[in-house]
């Protein structure tokens, strides 16, 4: 017995001696306590900066930019993309278990994108990859005090405008934005601004340790595969969890703002709450932006929130050089490992558009791109997307599905209903009905939308009085898509007003019948792709959120995440119980009288009442800008409506309620 317990203390003792000598000690070096400061590269000055963050918002707390939200205040700041900049800081190592471990790495989460780091005057680190995590011995340039830490950050637009010169005669289509790992949405989108942002976007810290701990055996936290089984119409395409089918209902998710730093945990809570109150069970994170953070997926991990992951490409094609691929192989890597864990997470994708790009967008007429050049291009886009990130996923992660592109094919190409997923976007784009849907609904759609205008409270954030006209230059620019007034009157036309009347609007009354068509809109076409269960089973509508104030498709508003009118169709229409009926009518359709509509306040609960059909109630409650349970509703005559509201948001003012519906738009101008 006592040889048992020496021995039993001596094992003990021995795993405690692991355990001390695989401890990590960590110095974080952008707390608030942490001084940072920037300024413009050999400028004179320095300014106090915020770490982690980004360049534009240093400039905007110093006055020294305009908020590019504002106006059309984007045009002003373009000259910053130009610019390098510089950030420093002083430290000391505080943690003196730090300065006698072994080793003493430097561990940046995240530079944005092309830097130099220096450290005591010492070029530690080239950084070219906005989705890295970067680790540096600096156990050898450290000093006893007063460490001077210098990052200089390369203008991201020179660079690629400069990378794209010198293959020049050989074009990568569509932009030079092919050539750097970094949030592609930066370098401007149909729905968002063009800010090519530098800075420390994730945390730096400083890790002391003799034997690094090893990697706890990875098991994989959900059982899905995606089912392609041949069928008499084409093949299937769905997921399988924990060995069942699963339809999915949600949304394309994108970046909450152009300045990925100013996102709070608040402001993903409130974003995933959304997605989940509106009965949604995946998101799409969409390829232009970035992976997100640990919070993200731990709140969808909490909620029930599926993610389909894209890896950060779209809509161009690649470079094919050694560089570039072991770059996206350690990106690759590191963001697997990161994320794997993630029970939410079931399926990688490769990329977003970029295949059908390459033969539906007309590149090789655009840029004139030679037999030789385009067979070149597809060979590294093969390489990259179908041979080498899928063989580096299965390394890591090898019992989660894989596809290399969504969609499978263009909306134009038959196959696309009847095979892999499709992004179908011959509604919008196409200018076709809502009702195609009745023969064009594909197996799983992972993209189709309709636009709107934002919110009023934001048309009101953007512009200035004189400016709130229709088509006024502010109004035109937080309107990004091509054509995007034409194609979106075409929709007013043909479903909610005489064509001759539209311009006529007033800005209030244009935004609020853009959100009752794209209600319309999102209601019907989810509804046709639900009734096509099980040959479809899965309908994730672009999209759920906005980066900046802008007239799009998202379903909710930049402005504290509020919900548009389509929100509340998504909602009930992706409800598991009491589906509302498809539209049967058209709502320039309707011969709609005065409804006369009555309402009682009684603590949170509003009571509505009309006198005849009302068409897209809408209840606007001066400074509230939460959810209300329901809103942009029918009122039948003589029918009592109930919808509640939460009067903490009013901070304590007086209910003040406007009540709008679609009689009073058409009243005002005259539709008949």
């Amino acid at each position: 017995m006592l040889q048992k317990s020496i021995a039993c203390f001596v094992l003990l003792l021995s795993f405690g001696v692991q355990l001390a000598v695989a401890q990590v000690r960590v110095q974080s070096l952008t707390q608030q306590n942490q001084k940072w400061f920037f300024r413009e590269k050999d400028d004179a000055s320095w300014l106090s900066a915020k770490v982690p963050g980004e360049v534009h918002l240093d400039l905007m707390h110093h006055k020294i930019i305009p908020d590019p939200y504002f106006r059309d205040n984007e045009i002003k700041v373009q000259w910053v993309e130009k610019m390098n900049w510089e950030y420093n800081t002083t430290f000391n190592v505080t943690n003196a278990g730090i300065t006698n471990s072994k080793n003493i790495d430097l561990v940046f989460d995240g530079l944005d994108t092309y830097a130099d780091v220096y450290l005591n005057n010492r070029l530690i680190l080239s950084a070219n990859n906005m989705f890295r995590q970067w680790r540096v011995n600096i156990k050898p340039y450290l000093q006893a005090a007063n460490n001077k830490l210098n990052i200089v950050f390369y203008s991201a637009q020179n660079k690629v405008d400069s990378l794209a010169k010198v293959d020049i005669p050989y074009v990568i289509p569509d932009n030079p934005r092919a050539y750097v790992r970094k949030a592609q949405y930066h370098f401007g989108w149909d729905w968002g601004p063009k800010l090519t942002t530098a800075g420390i976007w994730q945390p730096i810290r400083i890790e002391g340790y003799d034997t690094y701990p090893a990697e706890k055996p990875y098991k994989v936290p959900v059982d899905v595969k995606l089912v392609e089984k041949p069928d008499d119409k084409g093949t299937s395409f769905y997921l399988q969890i924990d060995g069942k089918p699963t339809y999915m209902k949600g949304a394309n998710y994108i970046p909450m703002d152009a300045f990925v730093t100013r996102t709070t945990k608040d402001d993903y809570r409130k974003m995933l709450i959304m997605a989940k109150e509106a009965n949604m069970n995946m998101l799409r994170i969409w390829g232009g932006g970035i992976y997100e953070n640990e919070y993200f997926y731990e709140l969808c991990d909490s909620l029930g929130i599926y993610v389909w992951q894209d890896f950060m490409f779209a809509g161009t094609m690649v470079p094919g050089d050694k560089d570039f691929f072991d770059n996206v192989r350690e990106e690759v890597k590191y963001q697997v490992k990161r994320l794997r864990n993630y029970k939410s997470v079931v399926i990688w994708c490769g990329n977003n558009e970029i295949e059908e790009a390459f033969y539906k967008w007309g590149w090789h007429q655009s840029f004139r791109i030679s037999q030789a050049d385009s067979v070149k291009l597809i060979r590294d886009y093969e390489r990259l997307f179908k041979d080498s990130i899928p063989a580096w996923v299965k390394e890591l992660d090898p019992d989660r599905p894989y596809v290399s592109t969504s969609p499978r094919y263009h909306w134009s190409v038959p196959a696309s209903i009847t095979e892999g997923d499709s992004h179908y976007w011959g509604t919008w784009w196409g200018g076709e009905d809502f009702e195609v849907f009745e023969t064009k609904t594909g197996r799983f759609i992972s993209e189709y939308g309709m636009q709107a205008m934002p919110n009023y409270n934001s048309v009101l954030s953007f512009t200035q009085p004189q400016e709130r006209y229709l088509y006024s230059e502010s109004l035109k620019h937080h309107q990004k898509a091509g054509n995007g007034f034409k194609k979106l009157n075409g929709y007013l036309k043909g479903y909610m007003i005489d064509s001759a009347l539209i311009d006529k609007m007033s800005v209030e009354d244009y935004t609020y019948l853009t959100q009752c068509v794209q209600y319309y809109g999102f209601k019907n076409m989810i509804l046709i792709h639900r009734s096509q269960y099980p040959y479809n089973m899965g309908t994730l509508l672009w999209q759920l959120n906005d980066c900046w104030p802008v007239a799009s498709w998202s379903i909710t508003d930049y402005y504290n995440r509020a919900p548009k009118a389509a929100w509340y169709a998504v909602k009930n229409t992706y409800s598991e119980t009491d589906l509302p009926a498809r539209d049967k009518v058209r709502p320039k359709d309707l011969q709609l009288q005065n409804p006369n509509i009555t309402y009682k306040v009684i603590g949170n609960t509003i009571t509505l009442k009309a006198t005849a059909f009302a068409k897209y109630v809408y209840v606007d409650i001066a400074g509230n800008m939460e959810r209300l349970s329901d809103n942009y509703f029918d009122l039948r005559p003589g029918e009592e409506k109930k919808i509640t509201f939460d009067v903490k948001a009013l901070k304590g003012k007086p209910v003040q309620i406007k009540i709008k519906s679609l009689w009073n738009v058409h009243n005002t101008y005259g539709h008949k």
